[in-house]
């Protein structure tokens, strides 16, 4: 075990981990953030996305180690009151049914949009790629992902 300082949500956290600890465990287990989800454990179905320095990353495949200093953003920082753009085309198209998936849905196209003002489909489908959702709603998340690129330009 070793401790390691890391900065999740603008806010320094002190944690006690064993090096190669996933930082989805140390996210949900030692700082309670439960939204990033346990979906496969290597890094496949997007359910344990996060941003790592504003890069949407799958936290099972980062170690706490490996991690440093680089600041890591959950879905709970993403806004304060879940009104970011996305949240709420989110909301607007419908997306949501079992909403397992949905965080890190939600993660990657926020990053997306972050890097890609304005996405043609090619590169929503591109960018949301890797993200499983077993409902289906890929049709209204892809509608989502371009109504938040309208509000948030």
């Amino acid at each position: 075990m070793a401790q390691y300082t890391i900065n999740v949500n603008g806010k320094p956290h002190q944690v006690e981990a064993s090096p190669e600890t996933p930082l989805l465990w140390v996210i949900r287990d030692s700082l309670g953030y439960v939204g990033t989800k346990y979906g496969c454990g290597i890094g496949q179905c997007g359910a344990c996305t996060v941003h790592i320095e504003g890069v949407a990353m799958r936290s099972c495949q980062m170690t706490v180690e490996g991690l440093g200093e680089k600041p890591v953003t959950t879905i709970e920082g993403l806004s304060a009151n879940g009104d970011h753009p996305v949240q709420l085309a989110w909301l607007e198209h419908d997306v949501p049914q079992c909403g397992y998936c949905q965080a890190g849905q939600i993660m990657s196209a926020a990053s997306l949009l972050s890097q890609i003002p304005n996405p043609t489909d090619e590169d929503i489908n591109a960018g949301m790629a890797g993200n499983i959702c077993r409902c289906g709603t890929y049709l209204r998340i892809h509608a989502a992902v371009k109504s938040a690129a309208t509000k948030l330009s």
